[in-house]
């Protein structure tokens, strides 16, 4: 999958970017975190390589500083590539955050079990109302995020977004490629 998200990005940047400015960022966690201190970037974690080309010329046709950060995995199907979260799964014992390409392996893991998954695309903006809405409906206001890297930007977010709801976070890293049974495990074991 990696040369497809590659080949998808190559076919998407267009010669000239207007006033705008598209960076595209391969699996560099720091880059992420210079871009998302930047207020000015919007930031997009593509999970697809066909979200990541919609994502660039989204942000070109917009004119916007837009920062793409890929990496190597891929989920097997695209998602759209709206600047908010998708529910993905219904549930009522908690709520996971899957960005980019984690959410196929959020999914296999939090297979059967009562959770909401949300998937996001974009981190910024991010959408404060989705997550919290799903997090007030849940019986139990635990929120498990899992990204490719840079876990603590989101979290932040996170707690930003639910600072007057009692709540209990996870962050779990899948940067490292967490396989699905240490992120069912890891989740079984947060959920209540």
């Amino acid at each position: 999958m990696e040369s497809e998200m590659l080949l998808a990005i190559a076919d998407a940047v267009p010669s000239s970017s207007g006033e705008g400015g598209v960076v595209v960022g391969y699996g560099a966690e720091a880059e992420l975190a210079r871009f998302a201190a930047d207020l000015a970037w919007t930031l997009h974690v593509p999970g697809h390589p066909a979200e990541a080309r919609q994502s660039i010329l989204d942000a070109v046709e917009r004119g916007e500083r837009a920062y793409i950060h890929v990496t190597a995995e891929a989920n097997a199907e695209p998602r759209g590539t709206g600047e908010g979260f998708e529910r993905v799964q219904e549930g009522r014992a908690g709520v996971v955050l899957a960005v980019g390409a984690t959410l196929d392996p959020v999914l296999r893991a939090t297979a059967g079990l009562d959770l909401t998954v949300l998937y996001a695309g974009t981190l910024r903006p991010f959408d404060d109302i989705t997550l919290r809405t799903a997090v007030l409906a849940a019986d139990h206001a635990d929120v498990v995020v899992v990204a490719p890297g840079a876990t603590a930007l989101v979290a932040t977010r996170v707690a930003r977004t639910l600072v007057h709801v009692p709540h209990r976070m996870l962050s779990l890293d899948n940067g490292n490629r967490l396989e699905d049974e240490a992120i069912a495990r890891a989740v079984r074991d947060f959920v209540r």
